[in-house]
């Protein structure tokens, strides 16, 4: 697979899948091998991408692969994504950070502190990817020359990522963002569902709530429609038809903006939903253990009957705002997971509807 047009727009390369294709070339440097012009990597979900890669001049076991972001904005397009590996005493792969890639400082992000930011998705990109030539442990320095200034344009100063940029990707695939190309892609998706049968649609924020409502419910992969930020676009839309009811699933960081009466859920167009949430835990007589950056840092703060009843108090929330959205259409249940996809609590009537 290589990048390719979606539409008028041409989709591109996420950072991990160019972190995994130049980790690849140069573990093949480490082993003798001739990796070429470029290599292909296996992709989280199946099928395979043909990568270019490079050498680093005056670096031995070193391959530099461009970031291609298609037509997607993507600060990051343009950048060198470098990879320096090396056999070590490690149990499997062992990941540091190079120039320009960050090193998380805080609690409630996906790594912990203080671990390179290099998001899970990316880490077993690499892994795979790095697999496929060796089984012997490898430590894997990625750098992004340049990269500490790049993202002073990113969240990662406001999430306490410190010295550089995050890498990211949990399909290997950047899809470019256009908001008329997203909406036409996304009432197809609605329209291929519902033309299925499917009376009971779930809508999943993202890839996270797609595979935790595969893992937790009973629910087959057509049923899914990924949603992304365009909840006023896709819930408007599908109250034209005629169905039953939908589970709407993701994380409380993004699906409480719904509830605040947020439609467009991109992070640079709506607002933070920390303080709401927050706000609602203080009316349950809930404090945080600790003063958290982000909403996934709110929870970790929290034991697990706390997090329950959280959950549940900001799911039912989310369920009534959606309702009046809808002046209602079809009944709506809400679930509400973590980053790894771990149930956090749900609303009335998810179980009885939708347990395996």
């Amino acid at each position: 697979m290589t990048t390719r047009d979606l539409g008028a727009l041409r989709t591109g390369r996420t950072t991990g899948a160019c972190a995994a294709a130049a980790a690849k070339a140069a573990v093949m440097m480490l082993t003798g091998a001739e990796p070429g012009p470029s290599v292909e990597i296996p992709l989280p979900g199946g099928g395979r991408m043909s990568v270019p890669v490079g050498r680093v001049a005056g670096k031995n076991n070193a391959a530099m692969v461009t970031k291609d972001a298609g037509d997607d904005p993507d600060v990051t397009n343009g950048a060198s994504i470098v990879t320096e590996v090396s056999w070590c005493d490690a149990d499997d792969i062992l990941f540091e950070a190079g120039e320009g890639v960050g090193v998380v400082t805080k609690k409630g992000l996906s790594i912990p502190p203080p671990e390179p930011a290099i998001n899970p998705g990316p880490r077993k990109m690499i892994r795979d990817a790095v697999r496929e030539v060796t089984s012997k442990p490898v430590r894997v320095i990625i750098s992004i020359p340049g990269g500490e200034e790049l993202a002073r344009r990113t969240f990662n100063p406001r999430l306490g990522i410190t010295g550089g940029l995050s890498i990211l990707g949990t399909t290997g695939i950047v899809r470019p963002y256009s908001h008329s190309a997203i909406r036409e892609t996304l009432k197809c998706a609605m329209d291929v569902c519902l033309a299925g049968g499917v009376n009971r649609p779930v809508l999943a924020a993202g890839n996270i709530g797609a595979k935790a409502a595969s893992a937790l419910f009973r629910i087959n992969p057509g049923d899914v429609i990924e949603v992304g930020n365009e909840w006023g676009f896709l819930l408007k839309n599908l109250s034209r038809h005629e169905i039953e009811g939908a589970l709407i699933i993701g994380h409380p960081g993004k699906l409480a903006k719904l509830a605040m009466g947020e439609w467009d859920t991109h992070s640079s167009r709506s607002k933070s939903a920390l303080p709401f949430v927050a706000a609602a835990a203080g009316e349950l007589s809930i404090p945080p253990s600790e003063e958290p950056g982000t909403v996934e840092g709110f929870f970790n703060g929290l034991d697990d009957e706390q997090k329950k009843l959280l959950a549940r108090e900001l799911s039912d929330r989310i369920r009534r705002s959606v309702l009046e959205l809808i002046t209602p259409k079809f009944w709506v249940d809400v679930a509400l997971v973590n980053m790894a996809g771990e149930l956090l609590g749900h609303g009335d009537g998810v179980l009885d509807r939708w347990r395996k």
